[in-house]
């Protein structure tokens, strides 16, 4: 059953100070657009917020072991974390590719060195990191069996140049995980700028390439959709 779920005040404080603006922008998110298919594009989470990444509740919160689960990961794959961030993600998926690794991405350089520091600790060392643009993740073609994208696809400000490269770098079988919070939930206690709607992230997607493969939708925040390339589709002469 779904739940709602009451935080500590210092971390709705932390949260709210980052989507109000308190904390300052990543000086790179202005540069591109600022809405996208009637949708308001969020600015990118600043690093000074990343503790908010790596609370003590967010397992509680947001079931993110059920989260995992549900991507099915093969002990060989390569997967992509899709703004990374400090690598609250990356550094368990890593654990469950140990044949295969982690492809940490983030536009924020600060980030990346957090997620580095954090794998020293952690001894764990099939990540690669790699800092990203605003319109190229930097991913290799046709290499990557997953692209884990959690809570970050809202904030891309090029999503068509994001949502090509993601898909150029898609292995045959290969799928991108888009996971967002659900904007058709009032009581997801998120800023409505950070959620997205199962529809608005269709008619985003499918334009782009993609296909819907499968969903999950047991998690009590946030929806998890699964696409893979769409074969059939060609971009049209304007893109």
């Amino acid at each position: 059953m779904r739940h709602r779920v009451f935080w500590p005040a210092t971390m709705l404080a932390i949260y709210y100070l980052i989507c109000s603006g308190a904390y300052p922008a990543n000086p790179q998110a202005t540069a591109g657009r600022t809405h996208y298919m009637g949708r308001e594009i969020a600015v990118t989470m600043h690093y000074t917020g990343a503790p908010w990444l790596v609370r003590e509740s967010r397992e509680r919160e947001e079931e993110c072991s059920t989260l995992l689960r549900a991507l099915k990961l093969k002990p060989d794959d390569v997967v992509c974390d899709l703004g990374c961030g400090n690598g609250f993600y990356a550094l368990e998926i890593a654990k469950q590719v140990p044949k295969g690794k982690v492809i940490g991405v983030d536009i924020q350089p600060e980030m990346l060195r957090m997620l580095r520091e954090r794998a020293r600790i952690s001894g764990v060392k099939n990540i690669e990191l790699v800092l990203g643009t605003l319109s190229d993740p930097k991913l290799p073609r046709g290499k990557v069996d997953l692209v884990f994208c959690v809570d970050a696809y809202h904030e891309f400000s090029h999503p068509e140049k994001m949502l090509r490269a993601i898909r150029r770098s898609l292995s045959k079988s290969g799928r991108l995980a888009l996971v967002e919070f659900r904007a058709e939930d009032p009581l997801v206690p998120i800023k409505p700028l950070h959620k997205m709607s199962k529809q608005q992230i269709l008619k985003e997607l499918i334009p782009n390439g993609f296909k819907l493969v499968g969903q999950f939708d047991a998690l009590p925040w946030q929806h998890v959709m699964f696409f893979g390339r769409d074969e059939s589709w060609k971009p049209s002469a304007k893109k």
